[in-house]
């Protein structure tokens, strides 16, 4: 039996960036609820409920950054970086209950429309728009290098779209007087948000279910190892994420008695790496499949399943 590991602790992020947005965000986003009750525009309410979204994020990105430095321990040999998962699922239960209020408001304000200060929602929403341009900015420099800091920047810029639709509903409302476009706007928004908080809600429950991360094809990863020379079977094969970003896998490789263990471990960690980018594996490798082999998670190469006495006519 032989086993290779493989480790790779990359940076979080860039902190100081992600301090910046979300002091921007969450210093706007105050601004925004207290000028959305004062105006009565729900619309404004609910992009506040949306840039709810940004701050969350933007928090939960900082705080993954900052509490992932902490080194393994004996009760937590993995470390702290599923914090980010776990808030991002109390994130998503939290939005879903917003959005929903939302939608409900906006139905009790098509049946009684409420007296809406649309000058001061305008002036609101473009100082919004500035602080999320003003975000994105900062953000610009780490999103290609940082998980982390791309989902922050993917966020603000959602969020800059619903900037957009309050100001076009505040100068539709200041020409026309059509106070309905405010109610129309907010569920608008809201549905903009229902989508984006179940993928959210989606991935984090797969990572915190040890599922196989989207981008990866089991069924590939087992072909991969297949073509690897002295592999004649893999079972046991187990691919998840610890947390965006961190893929492992380990798996148990039947190896012929032509290649030593030595030669093939190398090529199974290059195979994984240059394929899938799982850099963090674990490989068990025997003569026999084990007796406790998983049949469900169990590869064979075509010439080995040929071969075998149980596949033979």
């Amino acid at each position: 039996m032989a086993a290779g590991h493989s480790h790779s602790h990359a940076a979080g992020g860039n902190e100081r960036s992600l301090s910046i947005a979300l002091a921007l965000t969450a210093t706007f986003l105050v601004v925004e609820v207290v000028g959305g009750i004062v105006t009565q525009g729900l619309a404004l309410i609910s992009d506040a409920a949306h840039m709810l979204t940004d701050t969350a994020a933007l928090g939960i990105a900082l705080a993954a950054i900052r509490i992932g430095k902490r080194p393994a321990d004996k009760r937590r040999t993995f470390g702290y970086h599923r914090f980010e998962i776990l808030a991002a699922t109390f994130n998503a239960m939290l939005l879903f209950g917003v959005a929903v209020y939302i939608l409900y408001e906006a139905y009790l304000r098509l049946k009684e429309p409420a007296q809406i200060h649309s000058t001061g929602m305008l002036v609101i929403a473009v100082v919004g728009m500035v602080v999320n341009l003003l975000s994105m900015r900062v953000l610009r420099g780490g999103k290609d290098k940082s998980l982390n800091v791309k989902g922050a920047y993917l966020e603000v810029w959602s969020d800059l779209l619903g900037s957009v639709g309050v100001i076009l509903a505040a100068i539709l409302i200041k020409a026309t007087g059509w106070a309905w476009v405010d109610s129309a706007v907010a569920v608008l928004i809201g549905l903009w948000v229902l989508p984006r908080t179940w993928v959210l809600l989606r991935s984090s429950v797969n990572v915190l279910l040890e599922g196989v991360p989207d981008d990866i094809d089991l069924d590939e990863v087992g072909r991969t190892l297949l073509d690897i020379p002295g592999i004649e079977s893999i079972h046991d094969l187990h691919v998840w994420a610890l947390t965006s970003g961190k893929t492992s896998l380990t798996v148990h490789v039947v190896c012929n008695t032509r290649h030593a263990d030595e030669e093939i471990l190398p090529h199974v960690r290059t195979h994984l790496e240059e394929a899938f980018g799982i850099v963090h594996v674990t490989v068990q490798c025997e003569r026999t499949p084990c007796p406790q082999a998983d049949d469900m998670h169990r590869f064979e190469s075509t010439a080995h399943a040929r071969s075998h006495p149980a596949n033979r006519q």
